[in-house]
C-alpha cells in the first residue's frame, strides 16, 4: 500500500527571487484572462478602490487631529480598498502594470500588455464611477450636515487643479507603493500576511497626498455630482469660511488635468520603479 503524500506546510515567507517568478507567472494568467472574466473583475477592483475612498472622505472630514494624524488616519482607512482588491480577488489597473515584468520576459506581448491595460483601466473607470453614482443617490454625502459631501467637493476640486508635472509625480510616487504593496503581498502565504504588507505602503501613499488614476475616478466625478447642490456649496462656506469657485471642475479637467498626467506617472511608477526594477534584479538572466 503507497504511503499518503502530504504537501509541504510552509509559514516563511516567499523570497523577493520567488515573488518576482510568482509576479511573472500571475502576470501570464493575467494577460490571458477571457475578456468577460477580465471586465467584471476590472469593475469590482473600480468598485473597491472606491469604498476605500468614500470611507477615507468620511474619516477625514472633520477630524480634529492635527493634519498629519488626519492623514494617517485617512491613509489607513484608504487600505480598505486594496485589501478587498487582493484577498477578495479583481482586476486593478494600478497593480497590473507589474505585467511589464511578464511582458520583458517575453511571456506575453505588448498587444497582449496593451490589452490588458485597456480592458481593466475601462472597468476600473466603470466600478468607480458606478460607487459615486450610488453614494449620490443614498445621499450618504449629506451625513454630517453635508458637511462629508463638502470635504468630497473640496478633494476633487483641488485634484483638478493640480499642475500636469505635479500630477505626474504625485502618480509616480503613489503607484511605487502601491506596487510595493501588491510585491509585498506576494511574499505572504496567509489573509492575514496580505493585509498587514497592504497596510503601510498603502496608508503612506495616501498620507501623502500623491495621486491614484483609479481612486480619482471616484473622487473627481463625486465632486461633479455634487458641485452644484446648494447644501454642499453651504458646507463648503461653513467648512472653509469662504465661497471657492468651482467653476475648473469639469468632465473635460477630470480627463486632461488629473487622469491623463496621473496614469502615466502610475505606469512609470509601477511599471519602470517597480516592475522592471525587479525584473533586472531577478529575471534577466532567467531562461
Amino acid at each position: 500500500m503507497a504511503e499518503p503524500v502530504f504537501a509541504e506546510l510552509r509559514f516563511d515567507a516567499y523570497s523577493p527571487k520567488e515573488i518576482a517568478a510568482r509576479i511573472e507567472t500571475i502576470g501570464i494568467g493575467k494577460a490571458n484572462l477571457n475578456l468577460l472574466t477580465k471586465l467584471t473583475l476590472s469593475i469590482l477592483a473600480g468598485v473597491f478602490i472606491a469604498f476605500g475612498a468614500v470611507l477615507f472622505t468620511l474619516v477625514v472630514h472633520d477630524s480634529k487631529f492635527s493634519f498629519g494624524i488626519t492623514q494617517l488616519i485617512g491613509g489607513l482607512s484608504f487600505c480598505l480598498g486594496l485589501i478587498l482588491v487582493v484577498v477578495a480577488g479583481a482586476e486593478l489597473f494600478t497593480g497590473n502594470n507589474l505585467l511589464v515584468m511578464a511582458f520583458v520576459s517575453r511571456k506575453i506581448t505588448l498587444y497582449q500588455l496593451l490589452r490588458n491595460w485597456t480592458i481593466v483601466y475601462i472597468g476600473n473607470f466603470i466600478g468607480a464611477i458606478s460607487i459615486a453614482l450610488w453614494i449620490y443617490l443614498a445621499r450618504q454625502w449629506e451625513m454630517d450636515n453635508a458637511l462629508v459631501g463638502a470635504k468630497a467637493l473640496l478633494i476633487a476640486n483641488a485634484k483638478v487643479s493640480l499642475p500636469f508635472l505635479v500630477a505626474f509625480s504625485r502618480g509616480v510616487l503613489c503607484n511605487a507603493l502601491v506596487c510595493l504593496a501588491v510585491w509585498l503581498c506576494m511574499s505572504g502565504r496567509s489573509t492575514t500576511d496580505k493585509i498587514l504588507a497592504i497596510i503601510f505602503p498603502i496608508t503612506a501613499f495616501v498620507a501623502l497626498g500623491f495621486e491614484h488614476s483609479v481612486a480619482n475616478m471616484y473622487f473627481i466625478p463625486m465632486g461633479l455630482l455634487l458641485k452644484n447642490d446648494a447644501s454642499v456649496l453651504q458646507a463648503v462656506a461653513t467648512m472653509t469660511g469662504k465661497t471657492i469657485d468651482f467653476s475648473g471642475l469639469t468632465a473635460q479637467t477630470l480627463l486632461v488635468n488629473n487622469l491623463l498626467p496621473v496614469t502615466l506617472g502610475n505606469i512609470v511608477g509601477g511599471g519602470v520603479l517597480v516592475g522592471l526594477v525587479y525584473w533586472f534584479v531577478y529575471l534577466r538572466h532567467k531562461k
